[in-house]
C-alpha cells in the first residue's frame, strides 16, 4: 500500500491549509515594526493623542474591576467593605474611561481622522462608543439598589415604544446583568481590538497641517 505525499510549490505560503492560511493573515495584518513601534512621528508628542491610550488604560481597569466583580457575585459589593471599594473602583474607572474617550472622539473628529484610508479606524470607533454605552447602561440597570430601580422603571417605557421590550426586558434584572457581563463587554472587546489593529495597520492620523513627507521619515519600520 503506497501513501502520496502533497508537494508544496516552492514561494507557497499556504499550501492549502487553514493554520497556514490563517498564520498569513495574522503576519498581514499590521505592518512589519508597526505594532509595538519604539518610535513615532514627531506630531504625536502632541496631548491630543494622548487620549487614546488612556481610553484604553481605563478600560483595561474595567475589565478588571468587572472580574473580580464577578467573582465575589451580584450581592458582594453590598455586604463587603473591599467589594465596596471594587464597586467603586469599577465605577470610577467607567467615568474616566467615558471621560477620555468622549475627548478622544471629538479630538480625531475635528482632525478629520478618516483621512489617508483610515474610515473604518474611524467607525470602528464609533461603533465601540456606541456599544460602551449601552454596557454602561446595563450596568446601571445590574446595581440591585434604588437607583437601579428607578431607572429600569424609568427606561422601560422608552425600550417598549419601539417594541423591544420582549428580547430586552430592563425590568429583569438576571438578564441585565448577563447583557452586561458578557454580551456587551465582548462586543466592546472585540471591537476595540479591532480599532487598536487599524492604528497600528494604517498609523495615527496627522494634524491637517502636518507636512507628510517630512514625517514620513521619522516612523519606524520607514
Amino acid at each position: 500500500m503506497s501513501t502520496q505525499q502533497r508537494v508544496v510549490p516552492a514561494g507557497s505560503t499556504t499550501g492549502g491549509s487553514w493554520t497556514a492560511w490563517l498564520r498569513t493573515r495574522i503576519v498581514g495584518l499590521v505592518p512589519e515594526g508597526q505594532a509595538l513601534p519604539d518610535r513615532q512621528p514627531a506630531y504625536v508628542a502632541s496631548w491630543i493623542y494622548v487620549f487614546g491610550v488612556l481610553t484604553l488604560a481605563a478600560l483595561v481597569v474595567v475589565v478588571g474591576s468587572g472580574l473580580a466583580l464577578a467573582v465575589g457575585g451580584s450581592a458582594w459589593w453590598h455586604t463587603s467593605s473591599f467589594g465596596h471599594f471594587i464597586n467603586s473602583m469599577h465605577l470610577w474607572s467607567v467615568e474616566l474611561f467615558f471621560a477620555v474617550m468622549v475627548i478622544h472622539l471629538w479630538g480625531k473628529f475635528w482632525m478629520a481622522a478618516w483621512r489617508g484610508k483610515r474610515a473604518l479606524t474611524w467607525m470602528t470607533g464609533v461603533v465601540a462608543f456606541v456599544a460602551s454605552i449601552g454596557t454602561a447602561f446595563t450596568g446601571y440597570l445590574s446595581q440591585s439598589n434604588f437607583d437601579s430601580q428607578w431607572i429600569s422603571g424609568e427606561a422601560k417605557d422608552g425600550i417598549n415604544s419601539i417594541g423591544a421590550g420582549a428580547y430586552f426586558n430592563v425590568l429583569n434584572p438576571g438578564q441585565m446583568l448577563m447583557w452586561h457581563v458578557v454580551l456587551l463587554p465582548l462586543a466592546v472587546g472585540v471591537i476595540a481590538v479591532l480599532h487598536v489593529i487599524l492604528v497600528r495597520r494604517h498609523g495615527v492620523v496627522p494634524p491637517l497641517d502636518a507636512d507628510l513627507p517630512e514625517h514620513a521619515s521619522e516612523r519606524a519600520g520607514d
